[in-house]
């Protein structure tokens, strides 16, 4: 039986003890992003996620990365649904308006994809475009390989999905903590001299403050006015809300073996249409769009792009010119 104070805070929709959750006046004003909330609850814990256009149009399922949130995606929601298509864009759990477990070993790889496969679930999602951008490809190619059926299409833009067999597999993990150990403390000065993937994860690790939206501020071409880098602060009004963000980097190679099979089970044998899209400044990811090109049937015969002038987070750089490049795949495949 529920007790009076779980009752209490279901009913006036607080969360759970030990969740955390973003004031919802937080997000009051944010520059262009006008978009009303949608909740789903899962494993109790509240997802909120955008949903704009025709409820019985083709759904494209936008999935952000690391440490942004669905905020990335308010230049491409309004083109793709004037031309008739339905936006879905969560935040992962720890980001954006969803809510945040206090601990960063209350997260791991696998919650994420099974609470994205679930969500797609709930929603009863089918015939699915995907668009998925950093951790939203390392999220979203998993939950292709759980769900093949209910997708159409994959968009992949500066994202990968990491992968290994065998010995490799068992210990590429341990050797990569290892690796970070002898890193150390790393500086955003020394982020900036050299960003590689394993000083960004040192410095997100171990930096007293992680400053949200400057980090992103520093991964786009664009020069971002001080009120957008505020929202990408806005879910997060102090560092307890962080972990989410603090963690994520960590993460990535901590499911070798499961991508492998998702590789193995599903990416290689992949028919249905795949396109890349990354962009030119992105020192994180630049060069793993021919992996793809390489690896999936699906990739073949298609006008692969590259998007000019935009750095990691694309979509904040050119947003517009991302929707028509989807939009485009979209009629004619």
């Amino acid at each position: 039986m529920q007790s009076y104070i779980e009752l209490f805070r279901h009913f006036y929709g607080m969360p759970n003890a030990g969740i955390l959750r973003t004031p919802e006046s937080n997000f009051e004003n944010l520059p262009g992003y006008t978009f009303s909330p949608n909740y789903i609850e899962i494993d109790d814990l509240r997802i909120h996620y955008v949903d704009e256009g025709p409820k019985d149009a083709q759904p494209v399922l936008l999935l952000h990365g690391e440490p942004s949130w669905s905020y990335l995606y308010r230049k491409m929601i309004p083109p793709l649904n004037e031309v008739g298509f339905r936006t879905i864009a969560p935040d992962f759990v720890g980001f954006g308006r969803s809510d945040k477990l206090p601990r960063t070993k209350d997260y791991s790889y696998q919650m994420h994809v099974d609470l994205m496969v679930h969500f797609v679930k709930k929603l009863n999602l089918e015939n699915v475009t995907l668009f998925c951008q950093d951790w939203g490809g390392l999220i979203g190619l998993r939950v292709v390989g759980e769900e093949p059926n209910k997708f159409a299409r994959i968009v992949a833009a500066n994202t990968m999905l990491p992968s290994a067999k065998g010995l490799k597999a068992r210990i590429g993990y341990s050797l990569f903590k290892l690796q970070l150990r002898r890193i150390g403390t790393v500086t955003p000065e020394q982020l900036q001299e050299n960003p590689s993937f394993m000083s960004w994860v040192a410095l997100s690790r171990t930096i007293p403050e992680l400053p949200i939206g400057d980090l992103v501020q520093s991964a786009t071409v664009t020069t971002l006015s001080p009120e957008i880098v505020r929202a990408y602060d806005a879910p997060f009004p102090d560092e307890s809300f962080k972990a989410g963000a603090r963690i994520f980097p960590y993460l990535v190679p901590s499911q070798l073996a499961p991508n492998q099979k998702v590789w193995d089970n599903v990416l290689t044998k992949w028919e249905k249409p795949f396109l890349t899209a990354f962009s030119d400044s992105d020192p994180i990811t630049r060069g793993g769009e021919k992996y793809f090109q390489k690896m999936i049937p699906g990739a073949q015969g298609h006008d692969h792009v590259t998007i000019k002038g935009a750095g990691h987070f694309l979509q904040e750089d050119k947003g517009v010119e991302l929707a028509q490049v989807v939009t485009n795949f979209m009629n004619k495949s």
